[in-house]
């Protein structure tokens, strides 16, 4: 996955997701991106554009889908800030588990 582009979203906003891949230290091309038909409500216009996008995360087992917004730019920001906060508090919780198996 290349970094969407992202006429529609605030600088700042872009630059803080740049910055969270950055201290992750995740590599984009790791993540495999779809484009999928909508569902659900929004006539035929959803049901018809493939503007949903799905990414998968395999080494953490992650898949987000978000079809939000209209356009698809839009969603691929969203559902890469929404892949991040997923892979954040992953790796928070692996960390707060500590190893497995520990003496006692």
């Amino acid at each position: 996955m290349n970094f969407p582009e992202l006429s529609d979203i605030t600088p700042a906003k872009v630059a803080a997701l740049k910055e969270r891949i950055a201290r992750l230290k995740l590599d984009l091309r790791q993540i495999d991106e779809q484009f999928v038909k909508g569902g659900g409500h929004g006539g035929q216009k959803i049901n018809k554009t493939s503007n949903a996008v799905q990414l998968r995360y395999p080494a953490l087992g992650l898949v987000v889908k978000c079809q939000r917004e209209r356009k698809r730019s839009l969603n691929r920001f969203l559902a890469l800030r929404t892949l991040v906060d997923k892979i954040e508090d992953k790796l928070r919780r692996a960390e707060t588990a500590g190893p497995a198996g520990g003496t006692q």
